[in-house]
């Protein structure tokens, strides 16, 4: 267990300026931004080679007001887009860090495009639930895996050291100000750093089941989507050391991964006009509501699964990430020529899944209060589907720029957070998450800690 003990008396063997725990988004963003600012950095990594759960996510991030998006002919504000935060946390966030999150963001893909090379492009071929603007911003596969390629090929061309297979367990801190830590090896040798500044990017507490059962109790049965090495360490730390901790119930969760294949599927084979039905060939819910939220409405129906219906113009749509490829190839996606054929390949009561897809509106809305703009059409497609937790929202409060803020509101010294480990701005639970709102939290807090140099 992750605990807070005082500096060591003798000091440490080695020190340096920045030190950064975990080498996903946020860590590798936040020590490219600590080498742009002169800071001598560490980036200590757990696993054998630094990927975190950006790597199992799409590696999209929203971002209003991007060069990017004026050349697609997007015109968004940071205003815009810290009210789309806002609306869709159902007003449980602190407006502050909102417009920070929604005002940092464009300037981070800018910097990552220009200065590091990312050749991010706006997916403007669908909406995402929840934003008003196409904003979303990804690499060519549209993959998490290739976002932390690049930003690990882009770490090693500015001499950013990342030390794997190093697993920090104690931090060393004395009133509000953190001195190092201790971090522990497979083979049981631990290793003390000491650090004039100290950036968590630890990610949650998504892959410690107790804590996960404690916490969200509401998900704690569903498929575990995330990356195991999220075991809670920031939340252990942030309560021994008095920060202020808060939304530990709130997570991303997805209603959309395939079964049992284990892939994510794209939220645009729905929001392009796609369904789900459950074992009975019934739609149960209002599907436009959000991917995070459909992982509880698919947990809820029978087996826990649902098929995800559409047609071969979404799937065409969806084939741009690499995942739906993968899914592919796997034999994920079922296809068929009527409806009757696709309920035979499914086992789905025929009759009823004609009648559920006739009654598909093309004016006004359904009997959930979704509107469609057009009925499916064959060939027909589907993915049997299941809900999957992907990661922890809550964590320690910062202020906007990364900083780990007391329990009575107050700074500590030299403590910074972001990702997963820091409090996002998706609320109480899970219905109030925007999507991208884990790698905007990763991304904005990674770089402004980063860059922060009053410590």
């Amino acid at each position: 267990m992750a605990d807070v003990r005082p500096p060591p008396a003798d000091g440490f063997p080695i020190s340096v300026e920045t030190l950064i725990v975990g080498g996903g988004a946020c860590g590798m963003v936040a020590a490219l931004s600590s080498k742009e600012a002169g800071q001598e950095v560490l980036v200590i990594e757990a696993d054998a080679v630094a990927s975190g759960s950006t790597a199992l996510s799409a590696g999209l991030i929203p971002a209003a007001g991007t060069t990017l998006q004026a050349a697609a002919g997007i015109d968004d504000t940071p205003e815009i887009f810290a009210a789309d935060i806002h609306r869709k946390a159902h007003g449980e966030n602190d407006p502050a860090l909102e417009y920070a999150m929604a005002e940092g963001a464009a300037p981070v893909i800018d910097w990552l495009t220009t200065t590091h090379n990312l050749p991010f492009s706006v997916v403007t071929d669908f909406d995402y639930p929840g934003h008003s603007k196409r904003r979303m911003h990804g690499l060519p596969t549209r993959s998490g895996a290739e976002l932390v390629d690049a930003l690990r090929a882009a770490c090693e061309q500015q001499g950013v050291e990342i030390v794997s297979n190093l697993r920090a367990e104690t931090l060393f801190a004395e009133g509000r100000r953190v001195s190092g830590l201790a971090a522990r090896r497979p083979d049981g040798t631990v290793e003390t750093i000491g650090c004039a500044k100290l950036i968590l990017a630890c990610n949650g507490f998504g892959g410690n089941r107790q804590m996960v059962s404690d916490l969200m109790p509401d998900i704690r049965d569903a498929v575990w989507f995330g990356h195991d090495g999220n075991k809670g360490e920031a939340v252990d730390w942030g309560r021994a050391l008095g920060a202020d901790l808060k939304h530990l119930g709130a997570y991303q969760g997805h209603g959309n991964v395939a079964h049992p294949h284990g892939i994510l599927i794209t939220w645009a084979v729905i929001t392009e006009g796609g369904v789900q039905v459950n074992l009975n060939g019934e739609r149960f819910w209002d599907e436009s509501q959000g991917y995070s939220e459909a992982a509880r409405a698919v947990l809820a129906q029978p087996n826990g699964t649902a098929y995800a219906i559409f047609d071969d113009r979404i799937a065409g749509i969806a084939r741009q990430f690499a995942d739906f490829q993968l899914a592919e190839a796997q034999g994920a996606v079922i296809r068929a020529g009527s409806v009757q054929d696709l309920a035979t390949q499914l086992d789905l009561p025929a009759d009823a899944l004609v009648e559920t897809l006739q009654a598909i509106p093309q004016d006004g809305p359904d009997q959930f209060g979704r509107r469609f703009e057009a009925q499916l059409k064959p060939p027909y497609c589907a993915v049997r589907v299941t809900g999957a937790l992907f990661h922890t929202q809550g964590g320690m409060q910062t202020d906007g720029h990364g900083r780990v803020l007391h329990t009575d509101g107050q700074p500590f010294d030299n403590l910074y957070a972001g990702g997963g480990a820091a409090c996002g701005v998706s609320g109480s639970g899970d219905s109030g998450y925007l999507s991208g709102n884990g790698l905007l939290s990763a991304v904005v807090l990674g770089y402004r800690a980063g860059q922060a140099t009053d410590y």
